[in-house]
C-alpha cells in the first residue's frame, strides 16, 4: 500500500478524463496547503498567495501537454526561465515557496499524485515548524536608531559616551546626507541594556544633536508588493 504512493497513476503514459480531473484536484489541494502554511506567521500579499494556489495547476497542465515530447519540454523549460513573478528579486522564503509549488505541479503532471501531496504536506509542515520555532532569527532585542545631526557636528565622537551608558551594543548601518546636504542622518542597529529607559536615552540624544529628529523602533524587514 505504501509503495503505491510513489507510483504514477498513468498506465499507458496517456491521460484520460478521470486522470486529468484527479491530478488537477491534487495540484489544487497542494497549492492550498502551500499557500495556507505560508500565510501563518508570515507577511504576504493576496496576489502572491493566489500565485501559490494556482501555480501547481498551471505547471501540471504544461507537463501533461509536453508529456513524451522532448522538443516541447525544452521549449517550455526556456519559457519558464523567462517568467518573472515580481519586479524585484524575492526573499529566500518566497523563492522556496515558488519552487515548491512548481515541484508539486511537476509531480502531479507526471501522475505521481501521492508524491505531490506527500511532498507538499511534508515540506510545508517543516517550513511552518521552523518558522514558529524562530529558527535562524536574529536577536529580537535589536532596534533601529535614526538620528539627524547638523552638517558641522562631529557625530563620530558626539554620542559615544551616551551610547556606552544605555546600549549593550550598537553598529552604524548607514550615514547619508539630507535636506540639501545641511543634515546628516545616522542609522544604527542597537541593543538596549536591561532596565535602560528609552525616554531618558532619547532625551540625552536630543541635547546632543540640537533637538533634531530622532527615532527608535524595532527592525522591520522591507516588504515589496508580490
Amino acid at each position: 500500500m505504501f509503495n503505491n504512493i510513489f507510483s504514477t497513476i498513468l498506465t499507458d503514459t496517456a491521460f484520460g478524463g478521470k486522470e486529468f480531473v484527479l491530478v488537477t484536484a491534487i495540484a489544487f489541494i497542494c497549492g492550498m496547503i502551500i499557500a495556507g502554511t505560508y500565510m501563518i506567521k508570515n507577511r504576504y500579499s493576496k496576489s502572491f498567495v493566489m500565485t501559490l494556489v494556482l501555480l501547481p495547476m498551471i505547471v501540471e497542465l504544461v507537463i501533461i501537454l509536453v508529456n513524451g515530447n522532448l522538443g516541447a519540454g525544452v521549449a517550455v523549460a526556456g519559457a519558464f526561465s523567462l517568467v518573472r513573478f515580481r519586479s524585484a528579486p524575492g526573499r529566500g522564503q518566497e523563492i522556496t515557496e515558488i519552487f515548491l509549488a512548481m515541484a508539486v505541479g511537476l509531480a502531479a503532471g507526471m501522475g505521481y499524485v501521492g508524491i505531490a501531496l506527500l511532498f507538499a504536506i511534508a515540506v510545508s509542515g517543516v517550513n511552518l515548524i521552523l518558522r514558529l520555532a524562530a529558527f535562524g532569527s536574529e536577536n529580537r532585542g535589536v532596534k533601529m536608531l535614526k538620528i539627524s545631526v547638523p552638517e558641522n557636528l562631529d557625530y563620530e565622537n558626539r554620542f559615544e559616551e551616551t551610547f556606552g551608558r544605555y546600549l549593550k551594543e550598537y553598529r552604524y548601518e548607514e550615514v547619508r546626507t539630507t535636506n540639501m546636504g545641511s543634515l546628516y542622518k545616522l542609522t544604527l542597529s542597537v541593543v538596549m541594556k536591561e532596565n535602560s529607559s528609552s525616554r531618558e536615552f532619547l532625551d540625552e540624544l536630543r541635547t546632543l544633536n540640537g533637538n533634531l529628529d530622532i527615532s527608535l523602533g524595532r527592525m522591520i524587514e522591507p516588504m515589496e508588493a508580490l
